[in-house]
């Protein structure tokens, strides 16, 4: 399997499961909605979001080697 069709299904499931997650907890889902709502006082936890994704994927990956 190459990287894109791995990151391709990955994403996939993460779609599923958060899917199925607001499903089961509609209480969830009205959060969220009202989050949306109220972007303008909550604009800090897309900022907690954005840097908690740099840290799982960004942070202590090196540099690939360049192609000769």
């Amino acid at each position: 399997m190459n990287p894109r069709t791995r990151a391709g299904l990955q994403l996939l499931v993460l779609l599923i499961v958060g899917g199925g997650l607001l499903v089961m907890f509609p209480s969830t889902l009205k959060f969220v909605e009202g989050a949306a709502r109220e972007i303008r006082y909550l604009w800090w936890l897309i900022l907690l979001v954005a840097l908690a994704v740099w840290l799982i994927w960004g942070v202590g990956r090196r540099p690939k080697p360049p192609r000769d």
